[in-house]
């Protein structure tokens, strides 16, 4: 039932033409038989086709070839959302190395810890960062560096590790999770579903590809539809070429979907460019005023969940109307089961470990093989997926009740009156109690004349208490004046201090 509900999006001409393919040097030949002349990946510069782009990976593999790299090797990517890097993350893990590709916003001394703490045996970085290394004992080279020769790639197992994301996995704590061929790849063919045709569409990818989501579903999966894939070097510039790449797809955290609206508001429609139809939001939170802005735009907003330990595509939601605080139904190929209210998940895209950290492993990976995602879930009767919360999240009160506070942050969601929120454990008159911090929707308070926001806010809290069972009333109410502290991934971070 799952695997048709998402096969049976796409017309019939791609379903039975696309196929899950678990290596990537296999994808590397297959979108080069497949998609041939097609555009490929594009920057303000360059076009390179599906052909162009692949002899240039294996150019680029005869770089590694020439510095001595062997298999299993950790290869680091410093580098912007670039079709440098795009290429050499292709060039390496079809190499038969492990690619890790770091946040370009990390400073150089960070970088050289990471670098030496994970054992990276080179660094591809972009010109204008190396300069901002300290002194490594490991080869740095130009991320654009590119041999004119070609070399083949390597025998590549399914299981073979492809790439490290850094991850705060179920503890907080950052680690690498390994993600072998078989996740990378998985992953990768789930965001080929979609609603309507998925091949020759076009994507800005707007995230930056040491996340998951950027990597995969944003660059990935553009691929492996035969896609047209444009670079973003810098988000607020890439935004003002919009009318001009004319985008009809993208994949977006809350945080840009929220500046999206606010643009194409400010002036009009066309800033979008005229053909985006459909925008996958994830990593976050997605509230249902994002869906209705979309909506009037002609736009279909789409929801999903997964995280980095799962490949990022574990579910997906096409049917955000209809269930908007759904995060839709499982991906096909995969197992699920509820352990005592968490999800739990086994299949392909299941990654193989946290690296050198055999301790945590074991407190997420069980012996056979299922991820334990420290999500608390349920599910309703046709199947779609319900995030209640996480289990480190909850808040233990003092008569011993569990109280989750995604799930209080949910009915807050449904204001148009809040753009983001925050729920938590504070003290009032010596007494822990629940609290919420609330950043407010500055363009409701604005066009619905509110001149008391705190007072609105208490009134708003007083309100949907009484909805709530007693265990689950906010008792003190702050409402933000300056943004919430935040993830890379533009979560709302539950450490605000």
């Amino acid at each position: 039932m799952t695997g048709n509900y998402f096969h049976d999006m796409i017309p019939e001409v791609e379903r039975d033409h696309i196929h899950y393919i678990p290596t990537v040097p296999q994808f590397l030949s297959w979108i080069e038989s497949e998609w041939g002349d097609r555009p490929a990946l594009s920057d303000e510069i360059k076009t390179y086709t599906y052909n162009q782009v692949c002899r240039r990976v294996a150019r680029r593999r005869t770089v590694l070839a020439e510095m001595g790299l062997r298999k299993g090797d950790l290869v680091g990517i410093w580098d912007r959302t670039t079709i440098d890097a795009v290429e050499t993350f292709l060039a390496v893990t079809s190499y038969g190395c492990v690619a890790i590709n770091i946040p370009t916003l990390m400073p150089g001394q960070a970088v050289a810890g990471i670098c030496g703490r994970f054992g990276v045996k080179a660094l591809f970085a972009a010109d204008e960062l190396i300069s901002g290394l300290p002194q490594v004992q490991f080869p740095v080279s130009d991320v654009s560096e590119i041999a004119d020769t070609m070399t083949d790639a390597a025998d590549i197992g399914r299981e073979d590790p492809a790439a490290i994301f850094f991850t705060g996995g179920t503890t907080g704590t950052p680690k690498g999770a390994v993600l072998p061929h078989r996740a990378l790849m998985r992953g990768a063919y789930n965001g080929s579903f979609g609603p309507g045709p998925q091949v020759g569409q076009r994507y800005i990818c707007m995230l930056p590809l040491c996340h998951v989501f950027g990597m995969i579903r944003s660059t990935l999966s553009v691929l492996y539809t035969g896609s047209h894939w444009y670079a973003c070097e810098d988000v607020k510039k890439t935004l003002g070429r919009m009318s001009v790449i004319k985008p009809t797809y993208l994949v977006l955290v809350p945080g840009l979907c929220d500046v999206i609206a606010g643009l194409a508001k400010m002036y009009g429609p066309g800033v979008l460019g005229g053909e985006l139809k459909v925008i996958v939001s994830g990593a976050a939170n997605v509230p249902p005023r994002l869906q209705e802005q979309f909506e009037e735009l002609g736009v279909s907003l789409l929801a999903g969940y997964g995280m980095t330990e799962g490949a990022n595509l574990t579910s997906g939601n096409i049917d955000l109307k209809e269930k908007p605080t759904s995060v839709g139904k499982i991906y096909p190929e995969q197992e699920v089961r509820i352990v005592d209210g968490e999800l739990w998940v086994r299949g392909d895209n299941v990654f193989s470990g946290y690296y050198g950290n055999p301790e945590e492993t074991a407190r997420t990976l069980t012996p056979d093989g299922w991820l334990r995602t420290g999500d608390l879930v349920s599910f309703d009767d046709e199947g779609y997926m319900y995030i209640t919360g996480r289990i480190k999240n909850l808040i233990i009160l003092g008569n011993g009740e569990n109280v989750s506070p995604e799930s209080i942050e949910e009915k807050y969601y449904l204001e148009p009156s809040v753009k983001d929120c925050l729920v938590k454990e504070d003290e009032v008159d010596g007494e822990m109690v629940i609290a919420i911090e609330i950043l407010p929707q500055a363009a409701y308070l604005e066009e619905n004349r509110i001149e008391d926001p705190e007072g609105f806010f208490r009134k708003l809290v007083a309100e949907i208490n009484r909805t709530m069972p007693t265990t689950h009333q906010v008792r003190k109410v702050t409402v933000r004046k300056e943004d919430f502290k935040r993830t890379g991934s533009m979560k709302v971070s539950r450490n605000q201090e």
